[in-house]
């Protein structure tokens, strides 16, 4: 099977034309695929609902690199769904959905084989611990940024995931409410097309 993927939504529109159709001019839907859009104005839309959303610190970039604190701009398909079973019941998705476990993490060393990839705690490589304490990763949608395969310093952990207290800006991830998180998932999200950069 060979994975393709768009960095523009007039990419993906135009491979698909016959096929696809407008939800909204934020939205749109394609076979199975239901894309939401998240804006520089910090609202990701999907159908005739927006909701507020959070991003990398960085702004928006077409160039992203690890650790420039900016979400990617471009289509990012969403891989799967991680929660933690002991805080939040199991979300309806349009994806594949798993449990978490405190030996789950995620490698964002650019030198490191498993760069962007999960990884099984302990890990000797540079990482971060998807089991947090505060509440941020309790629901995580996995976005498909530099994963196929990932290129050393292109920037890794992607996430779509809760947003931490007083809403500040992510490390490049995109947060929502826990409530919008669910919301948008069980309305049958398969992937955000970021504007703007």
């Amino acid at each position: 099977m060979k994975l393709v993927f768009f960095r523009r939504l007039e990419d993906f529109r135009e491979l698909g034309r016959r096929r696809c159709f407008s939800l909204t001019p934020k939205a749109f839907y394609c076979g199975a695929m239901v894309f939401a859009i998240l804006t520089p104005d910090g609202f990701l839309t999907l159908g005739v609902n927006r909701f507020p959303a959070c991003f990398g610190r960085g702004g928006i970039s077409r160039h992203k690199a690890e650790g420039d604190g900016a979400t990617p701009a471009g289509v990012l398909p969403l891989r799967r769904v991680l929660y933690r079973a002991d805080r939040v019941p199991p979300p309806r998705a349009a994806c594949p959905i798993e449990p978490l476990s405190p030996e789950d993490g995620w490698c964002d060393d650019p030198v490191d084989p498993a760069y962007n990839r999960a990884v099984r705690l302990p890990y000797s490589g540079r990482h971060e611990e998807l089991w947090r304490s505060d509440g941020v990763y309790d629901l995580i949608g996995v976005l498909g940024w530099n994963d196929a395969p990932p290129l050393r310093d292109r920037g890794s952990a992607i996430f779509l995931h809760l947003t931490a207290p007083g809403r500040p800006p992510t490390a490049g991830c995109i947060a929502l409410e826990f409530n919008h998180l669910r919301d948008v998932l069980a309305n049958g999200l398969t992937g955000i097309e970021v504007v703007g950069g």
